[in-house]
């Protein structure tokens, strides 16, 4: 027994890291393979028995990591965000959410044929999407514009509303088939829940900014104190009134988000991590937690019914809350095919027929095997799915390959043109206004702040860029530049110049910089000097009789490669610790000089 739940456990680690990784091996959704994986294991090939391995322990630990789940989403949530798509999402979220309820239940209950009961249930709870469907697939397709910005609040603000509301239809439910208490009692509880996930999560949010502004807490165990007041913010407010936790946890994440009094970004740093394990962790489980009788449930009818909240309710929410807004109909279409339920739904409907068992309500146990079905289904769909219909509304590339540069002077503009005329986003950042000036007269997209600004990343437009080079003089801007993007693109595509005494890049721990862009001799004054010495950014394309080694001898050795572009479109940027080996076929991108002598540059240009 001992031996099979170490190996359920171990199961579950290594299946749900695994579906992660393929998943961006794969470039296709993780929560897809994680459903997959997890049904394989469990009901399956019995692997992994959720059931026998945690007892009734299983939905209180799905409970609560779900709730530091959202706890991280509302670290997410930022005010000036708000103010912009504020509107949109509070529409989403009431009125939408009310369109999609009504369509729903009424299609569960002349599709499936559901008691209005269980069918007005089913509807509550098929409402929320979540964060931990709606993020790594945002993750995956990095839509460009408001639309993302929307499908995130939405996602984080629904989760405890959609669980209110589950709960407040339960209660009524409850009711009717008892008539243990006056109807007002429902009122009442939608109140209580809304104070109380209110007082428990600010309450928490300012306890926690208390102790980290008057340093109570050394740096070492900040992390692991946040996460103990999630929990305990969680649990308590669940303990004085029923599903009021998922809200206090939202609330506190959010409070926390937006003071400015200490600094949380290592928290939120260490909650990103956490969020990516919990997300692998509870899919793996309640997936293999099906059952084969489960199975039993679904027919021809299931399928009509999950065409009806694809095609239907989704669309009708979307549209119906956004009249009048700004939103372009291509972003309004993307909306409408970005709705896949999440885990809150499982573990709601899971907990619901339990009770609606012990109330004595037939055919309870529909209640997960549908919901289960169409979180399957809907994952699968828009999984699929989103990122060829955002390409195609022209808000999402796949594999963001456009650079940002941190640095706007003459050459870094010449490198950021050839990119550009290649069909490449680009865009350029420099605190300094006449550089901006000039990359604005020259066509180039350019934002004048400075990298470090508060919130510049939710500012500066980012659709289809996915790699940094920092190209400023100053070594030590480059490198807190890498640091700062690390937290939006991947390690592997932030780059950036050496610095001019090169022992400084062998002294300084390689996670504290970018990679070396170029080359290790290519710094800030030697890229200067050479386009001040009039080399050229020369385009090549490679063939068997005029291969890399041939370019190298027809300048005389005076090349530098600087981009290499694959014959299917992809962007490579040759580095110091990982040498180019450009391949018959690709297009490279260098900076050569010149046998005859061009004219000289205009001296206005060299800024």
């Amino acid at each position: 027994m001992v031996e099979h739940t170490l190996i359920s456990l171990s199961a579950v680690v290594v299946l749900g890291i695994t579906a992660q990784w393929l998943g961006w091996r794969l470039r296709m959704p993780s929560i897809l393979l994680l459903l997959i994986f997890g049904i394989l294991a469990g009901p399956i090939l019995g692997w992994i028995r959720p059931g026998e391995m945690m007892g009734p322990m299983l939905y209180p630990v799905v409970s609560l990591a779900v709730a530091v789940i959202l706890f991280e989403g509302g670290l997410s949530l930022s005010l000036k965000e708000f103010r912009a798509i504020g509107g949109v999402v509070l529409r989403l979220v009431t009125l939408g959410m009310m369109a999609g309820w009504l369509i729903i239940s009424l299609a569960a209950y002349w599709v499936l044929g559901l008691s209005w009961q269980l069918a007005t249930l089913l509807g509550a709870v098929l409402i929320v999407t979540g964060p931990t469907v709606i993020s790594p697939m945002l993750r995956h397709v990095r839509p460009t514009g408001q639309s993302g910005a929307i499908l995130k609040w939405e996602g984080i603000v629904i989760d405890p509303i959609g669980a209110m509301l589950a709960v407040l239809v339960f209660q009524a439910i409850v009711l009717y088939e008892t008539e243990a208490e006056p109807v007002a009692a429902v009122m009442l509880s939608l109140l209580r829940t809304v104070a109380v996930g209110a007082g428990t999560g600010l309450t928490g949010a300012l306890g926690m900014i208390l102790l980290l502004r008057r340093e109570w807490i050394p740096d070492f165990l900040q992390n692991p104190v946040a996460l103990m007041f999630v929990v305990a913010v969680f649990t308590g407010a669940n303990l004085l009134q029923t599903e009021a936790g998922l809200l206090a946890v939202t609330i506190m994440g959010f409070a926390m988000a937006n003071q400015r009094k200490v600094s949380i970004q290592h928290i939120v740093e260490f909650k990103e991590n956490l969020g990516v394990m919990l997300i692998a962790f509870i899919f793996i489980l309640l997936a293999a937690h099906l059952k084969h009788a489960d199975l039993d449930h679904i027919g021809f009818s299931s399928f009509f019914f999950l065409a009806i909240l694809i095609l239907v309710a989704r669309p009708v929410s979307v549209f119906l809350s956004t009249l009048g807004t700004r939103l372009s109909r291509q972003e309004k279409i993307f909306l409408s095919w970005m709705a896949p339920r999440g885990i809150v739904a499982a573990a709601v409907a899971s907990i619901f027929a339990l009770r609606l068992e012990e109330v004595g309500l037939p055919g309870a146990d529909v209640l997960v095997s549908l919901t289960f079905f169409v979180i399957i289904g809907t994952v699968t769909v828009y999984g699929l799915t989103a990122g060829m219909v955002g390409k195609r509304m022209g808000l999402a590339q796949a594999n963001p390959e456009g650079v940002i540069f941190l640095g706007a002077r003459f050459w870094a503009r010449r490198i950021a043109r050839s990119l550009q005329d290649e069909g490449f986003p680009v865009m350029l950042v420099d605190n300094d206004l006449h550089n901006v000036l000039a990359a604005r007269m020259e066509g180039l997209p350019v934002f004048y702040a400075s990298i470090f600004a508060e919130n510049v990343l939710d500012q500066v437009e980012l659709g289809g860029i996915g790699k940094l080079l920092a190209l400023t003089s100053n070594d030590d801007a480059n490198s807190l530049a890498a640091m700062h993007f690390a937290r939006v693109f991947e390690r592997s595509q932030i780059f950036q110049l050496a610095p001019e005494e090169s022992k400084l890049a062998t002294e300084v721990s390689p996670h504290l910089r970018g990679r070396t862009v170029f080359g290790d001799s290519i710094t800030h004054s030697e890229l200067t000097q050479r386009f001040l010495g009039n080399w050229v950014i020369k385009k090549t394309r490679l063939s068997r009789d005029f291969d890399f080694e041939a370019l190298k001898d027809y300048y005389l050795g005076n090349v530098l490669p600087l981009f290499l572009i694959s014959e299917s479109g992809r962007l490579r940027i040759f580095a110091a610790d990982m040498p180019l080996s450009p391949q018959p076929g690709d297009t490279l991108l260098s900076l050569v000089q010149p046998k005859n002598e061009d004219k000289p540059v205009p001296q206005q240009s060299l800024q």
